[in-house]
């Protein structure tokens, strides 16, 4: 069980996300905050596992917040809950495991509290002689939308689709456009997980929620979309899914 604090200085949104929480059978103990002084001394008498924080807070912002927590002997996960979007980069420059914009969906939080549930195991490993090993920062992602520029997680996109010169990335909430060639993703994430399987689209295995190999039309159902297989890539997409498949023993 996950203990957490939330911080915001608007009950509202404290009581929606403690609501919320509450549905993860993962989550144990929440302690509430209003402000970033109040977290501070509620965690020098009760250390959490999480901390879900607010960035524009009277006196302490998150951010400050965060800082301080980093002085702390022991450091909870951060998770910031915002409705400011130009503040990623900064909270992931933190070392931040996610960033969620207000207003929350249930399902978007399982996610986070998954991160944060994978942070806290590697946290847990057996350390070096140099110090325990360092918790690998999830691949961030420059795109604008609206004219305002944010981040994104790399292993929240779930496939791609080349459009001419640039490329289309897919999440579960938006997709982005980025000027940046089919090509060179397929090349330079390869090793993340993302295969080509149409000289349309990349998709990403680890999203991958039907595959259909064999017929007429083989495709791969991702988010929702089903997208077409070609035959020149059905060969390697073979290989590569049965390669990550574990086969179920009667």
């Amino acid at each position: 069980m996950i203990s957490v604090l939330i911080a915001d200085d608007e009950q509202p949104a404290v009581d929606e996300l403690a609501f919320l929480l509450r549905q993860d059978p993962r989550i144990g103990v929440i302690h509430q905050a209003s402000s970033g002084s109040e977290a501070i001394r509620l965690l020098s008498r009760e250390p959490v596992d999480a901390a879900f924080l607010d960035i524009h807070m009277p006196g302490l912002s998150g951010f400050d917040l965060a800082r301080a927590l980093g002085r702390f002997e022991h450091t909870p996960a951060l998770v910031f809950v915002t409705a400011d979007e130009e503040g990623a980069l900064e909270a992931f420059d933190l070392a931040a495991v996610d960033y969620l914009l207000k207003p929350v969906r249930a399902e978007r939080l399982q996610r986070s509290v998954s991160r944060v549930v994978e942070a806290l195991r590697a946290n847990a490993s057996p350390s070096t002689a140099t110090g325990p090993m360092p918790v690998a920062q999830p691949e961030m992602i420059a795109v604008t939308l609206g004219g305002t520029t944010r981040m994104i997680r790399r292993d929240d996109v779930r496939y791609v689709q080349a459009q001419g010169d640039y490329a289309r990335l897919h999440t579960e909430e938006a997709s982005y456009l980025v000027r940046v060639p089919m090509a060179d993703l397929e090349r330079q994430w390869a090793e993340a997980g993302f295969v080509r399987v149409h000289r349309s689209y990349l998709v990403a295995l680890p999203h991958l929620t039907r595959v259909r190999l064999g017929g007429d039309h083989p495709s791969v159902t991702v988010g929702g979309a089903e997208l077409p297989v070609s035959r020149r890539l059905l060969p390697g997409l073979r290989e590569r899914v049965e390669s990550t498949t574990f086969r179920a023993r009667s």
